[in-house]
């Protein structure tokens, strides 16, 4: 397992490479000039506007640029905003948990609505049931998170008053902002779970089940989801990180901290370091989830287990 682990992470240095390289020259390649961002329309001579892009090493070539960022990041030192002044390693610190907890919170969305619907529909195949979570899992998967954000806040928060339209630190600000994330999501998730179990149910042990007079449901949530749920573990797991970087779009419609809405900010801003700092931190979730949903494999399925061992 521990070789296993060791191989998963060391193919994920690769991709961060690939990320952080793309990035860095996207970022470079885009209209606009940072200083005039940090100055906001303020006058300054050429000799400021010089010193400023000594101070911040924009002028310097952007290998150099990049090789020192990268150095730096082994250290875990992402920069210092250009906005703010603040440690971009603080800041992400700061504002990193309530993104995993929209994420994790989203991803348990998708997964027991993915789970319930995808059962239901295979059980009952090509009745009026199986017809509608279809059409919904369809629908949920088509509709922008932004526009499904402002209905459930024109329903749930203007009309009913049920739930905070903005903010973040409690409970019920996290509704809303969980729901619209993880319904996207969750439509992929029936999809699969019902063909799953539309493929577990007809395995000859499932026959053998029905013959030993076991009843139907017990037979489902006992044996067939057990089976059927470990390709929606990867799904799910794959998700999480997806989830992550798809909190930009929620957080800020919801007003919520989080690094998905720093980012935005930053982008706006031009503010280079805080950018790269927080598409970094994406990778890396996106990865380390990865790595879990392969570990997690040994404990859902023993042949995998098994196989692992024998290797």
């Amino acid at each position: 397992m521990g070789f296993v682990i060791a191989r998963r992470v060391l193919a994920g240095i690769p991709t961060l490479l690939g990320v952080t390289v793309i990035l860095f020259i996207t970022l470079r390649l885009l209209p606009g000039d940072p200083i005039s961002a940090i100055l906001a329309g303020s006058p300054a001579t050429p000799e400021v506007v010089e010193a400023l892009r000594e101070q911040f090493g924009l002028d310097r070539s952007i290998p150099a640029q990049y090789w020192e960022f990268l150095t730096n990041a082994l250290t875990l030192n992402l920069g210092t905003s250009y906005s703010t002044r603040q440690p971009v390693s603080e800041m992400i610190g700061q504002q990193v948990d309530q993104t995993l907890i929209l994420a994790f919170a989203a991803a348990t969305v998708s997964a027991v609505t993915g789970i319930v619907l995808g059962s239901l529909s295979a059980i009952r195949r090509n009745g009026i049931v199986d017809g509608f979570v279809r059409v919904t899992s369809l629908i949920n998967t088509s509709m922008p998170s932004f526009w499904v954000g402002l209905l459930l806040i024109m329903f749930f928060s203007f009309t009913l008053g049920w739930f905070p339209a903005t903010g973040s630190g409690s409970l019920s600000t996290l509704v809303l902002p969980a729901i619209t994330l993880g319904l996207s999501a969750a439509g992929t998730v029936t999809r699969l779970v019902r063909n799953s179990v539309i493929e577990v149910l007809g395995e000859n042990f499932v026959t053998a089940l029905h013959a030993k007079g076991l009843r139907s449901h017990l037979i489902v949530m006992k044996h067939v989801l057990r089976n059927a749920v470990i390709p929606t573990v990867t799904v799910v797991g794959l998700q999480l990180g997806g989830l992550v970087a798809g909190s930009v779009i929620v957080e800020t419609v919801f007003t919520r901290q989080g690094i998905g809405q720093m980012l935005v900010q930053a982008i706006g801003g031009q503010d280079y370091p805080v950018v790269q700092g927080v598409v970094l931190v994406i990778a890396v979730i996106y990865i380390a989830v990865n790595i879990a949903v392969d570990i997690s494999y040994s404990f859902i399925d023993p042949r995998v287990r098994t196989a692992l061992g024998k290797g």
